[in-house]
């Protein structure tokens, strides 16, 4: 098995990615918004127009998948999600269509592993809309002697106590609603196939913990405002299970910038988290 360095810069043809206000609803329950929030988990509340929570292009997908048969050849099992981003050029609509091109951007060489960036840009009528960038890390498929990438933590946040701090309760069932967004991974539902991960039970999705990170940054920080959102980046540095707690850590470190970490206890499950807000 070898990747090939030569499919960076590769591109998908474009792709049309819809959604509407029940595809929309159903991410925002699975990320855990509820009858606190009932401008993302209702279409009919009188005087609460429906919006859309800024997370949600992670799960909108598009050619990036097909993307994957480019890079050469590797174990699947050996792949995890490394790092996610997300950039708003504007507020997501309730209901669209968007024009979707997806490229691999880098492949770096960490020699007993390997990281594909790839790199997604959605347009409505040709404006841009959204921008989300994916890192996976693939153990194994380092070792042809390409470059590096960059080393070392980004995005540290500041040596005192956080700004804020929020925290989110989990359900021992998020996962199960979570999948229902596209991410059908059996890792996350599937007892006898997490076990074979070394997991006694299914783990969180990544990008539902991602989801939690993001409302809890978006109503502390923007005022429950999602056309404030313009940046959202983090790493993903441990599992979650079903039914734990999310602890939001924010420090405020520039005009309209801040950096954040989410915790379950003492275990940090993101970090290198970047917020840009407008």
């Amino acid at each position: 098995m070898a990747l090939n360095p030569d499919a960076v810069g590769t591109e998908s043809e474009p792709a049309e990615v819809s959604w509407d206000s029940t595809r929309a609803l159903l991410y925002a329950v699975g990320v855990g918004a509820g009858v606190d929030e009932l401008a993302f988990t209702t279409e009919n509340t009188a005087g609460v127009p429906q919006r859309v929570l800024p997370t949600f292009p992670v799960v909108l997908g598009g050619g990036g998948a097909s993307l994957f048969a480019a890079i050469g050849t590797f174990d699947p099992a050996l792949l995890v999600h490394g790092q996610q981003s997300v950039t708003l050029h504007r507020e997501l609509p309730v209901a669209a269509t968007a024009s979707v091109v997806s490229r691999i951007v880098a492949m770096h060489d960490k020699g007993t592993a390997a990281v594909v960036v790839t790199e997604t840009e959605a347009t409505v009528n040709g404006d841009p809309l959204y921008t989300t960038t994916s890192s996976a890390f693939i153990r194994g498929a380092g070792g042809w002697g390409g470059d590096r990438g960059s080393s070392g933590p980004r995005h540290v946040p500041p040596d005192r106590p956080a700004d804020e701090l929020v925290t989110y309760q989990t359900s021992p069932d998020q996962a199960l609603v979570y999948r229902l967004s596209g991410d059908r991974n059996p890792l996350h539902s599937d007892p006898s196939f997490a076990a074979l991960g070394g997991f006694d039970r299914p783990i969180l999705h990544g990008l539902c913990t991602f989801g939690f990170t993001g409302r809890a940054l978006l109503h502390t920080v923007c005022g429950s405002d999602p056309g404030r959102i313009a940046h959202l980046e983090g790493r993903f540095a441990a599992p979650v299970l079903p039914g734990e707690a999310l602890s939001v850590s924010i420090w405020h470190t520039a005009d309209h910038e801040a950096v954040f970490a989410t915790a379950v206890g003492d275990r940090v499950v993101i970090d290198q988290g970047l917020l840009r807000y407008r």
